[in-house]
């Protein structure tokens, strides 16, 4: 991207070759360049795309006769008996991993190179670790899993589930079962058995580990390797603080629900709406609660005005923990609810309130009929057919927004309320992903007689 300008200058010289197009367009302030990094010409193909975190690569299946293959980047790797589904980018996204059918065998394949042969593969497997350098997966040899670690294989139980790695990615911890009994392990320590183990996390600072444990007909939190009370079920999300220092989740005792934060449990109601949510200084905790047919938010235990509903996951807290925002449902309308003030009701509300970085500003997508629009600080937006789900983003310094539209049977990135150029698709699963405070890139698609054509798509603003 930051030598998006000398590029444009330079490709207006130069003749399209190979298998990349690089095309210049030059329009009111927004310079936009693309490069051709994948051609799909098969249905089964369209099904699996799969692309990198940073929206920048693509990966997908194809198939020639009874053989298929991973093509990256528009380059076919080796033709195996089928592929696995789960075909994982690493988080710095240069890394590739999936599993592949070798005979009645069963390969990870990372990089283009294959590990040892088992009977079968743990489904969600592999995982790279957060840092993209390590990875891991599970392995079946006939009765017995093994987790496979860095090529490294730990030792076998009779079954395996819920593997993760630490966020610092020095650690690892997984479900593992004997007999009726399941245990933690981690960093290859055994921990207490339970008749079940749900829930598994470590801590944002690694240092930490929890999880949900069930005796009998009741279930508790195990953190640090110590029991918290007892409950009739856990019933939502365990979550640590951002500073790793808070531990909150959802309890029922009979007909009730609780939200309990460090041990201590907090007002009992008829339901508990969603998992608890941390403020990111971590001080406080919100959640939303039901009593009868009312719901309202719950902020650092204070109550807020009740509804008619709360949108599923639209809680949410400004960069600065200063500000709450939530969508709220009114009769048959939808409002936002920002610090306790409602906005304008529209007919529905497409996603979560977004804040910029610096907390000052707000954004969110809202229908009225037919149309969608973008609301910021309050102000609507064109409307569009469709707006593109979870794709609506601040820049990095709070200046610019963008999100996806569709304009006709056409996709179009939307900047500062702005149209970029036509495409026939923006596919589903990325967003317009700001480079900094200017720049910016997103996955286009072209149809073509064959199938389609995927461009990386960069775009500066001057």
């Amino acid at each position: 991207m930051k030598t998006l300008r000398a590029l444009i200058a330079l490709t207006l010289l130069l003749p399209v070759t190979g298998c990349k197009r690089i095309t210049a367009l030059l329009h009111g302030g927004r310079a936009s360049s693309e490069k051709l990094v994948g051609q799909i010409d098969s249905s089964a193909a369209l099904d699996s795309i799969a692309f990198s975190l940073d929206n920048r690569r693509v990966a997908y299946v194809d198939q020639v006769g009874e053989k298929q293959f991973v093509v990256v980047d528009g380059n076919q790797g080796k033709p195996y008996d089928g592929i696995g589904k789960g075909r994982l980018f690493s988080p710095d996204s240069r890394r590739v991993a999936y599993m592949a059918n070798v005979g009645d065998k069963w390969v990870v394949v990372v990089d283009g190179n294959e590990g040892k042969p088992y009977d079968s593969i743990l489904e969600g497997t592999p995982i790279f670790s957060p840092d993209s350098r390590g990875l891991a997966y599970a392995g079946r040899e006939g009765e017995k899993w093994v987790v496979v670690v860095d090529g490294e294989e730990e030792k076998p139980y009779d079954g395996i589930g819920g593997l993760i790695f630490s966020p610092d990615s020095r650690r690892v911890a997984y479900v593992a079962a004997v007999g009726e009994k399941q245990f933690v392990v981690v960093d290859g320590e055994e921990e207490k058995p339970y008749d079940g183990i749900g829930d598994l996390i470590f801590s944002p600072d690694s240092r930490r580990v929890a999880y949900v444990a069930t005796v009998g007909k009741k279930q508790f939190v195990v953190v640090d390797g110590k029991e918290e009370k007892p409950y009739d079920g856990i019933s939502e999300g365990l979550r640590f603080s951002p500073d790793s220092r808070r531990v909150a989740y959802v309890a029922v005792v009979g007909d009730k629900q609780l939200v309990v934060v460090d041990g201590k449990e907090e007002k009992h109601y008829d339901g508990i709406g969603e998992s608890p949510v941390f403020s990111p200084d971590s001080r406080l905790v919100a959640y939303v609660a039901a009593v009868g047919e009312k719901r309202f938010v719950v902020v650092d235990g204070k109550e807020e005005k009740p509804y008619d509903g709360i949108g599923q996951g639209s809680l949410v807290f400004s960069p600065d923990s200063r500000r709450v925002a939530y969508a709220a449902e009114v009769g048959d309308k939808w409002v936002v609810v920002v610090d306790g003030k409602e906005e304008k009701p529209y007919d529905g509300i497409g996603e979560r309130p977004i804040f910029s970085p610096d907390s000052r500003r707000v954004a969110y997508w809202a229908a009225v009929g037919e149309k969608r629009f973008v609301v910021v600080d309050g102000q609507e937006e064109k409307p569009y057919h469709d707006i593109g789900q979870r794709s609506l983003f601040f820049s990095p310094d709070s200046r610019r927004v963008a999100y996806m539209a569709n304009v006709g049977d056409k996709r179009v990135a939307v900047v500062d309320g702005k149209e970029g150029k036509p495409y026939d698709d923006l596919l589903e699963g990325t967003k317009v992903s700001f480079d900094s405070a200017n720049e910016l890139h997103y996955l286009a698609v072209m149809k073509t007689a064959k199938g389609i054509d995927i461009y990386l798509v960069e775009e500066a603003f001057y």
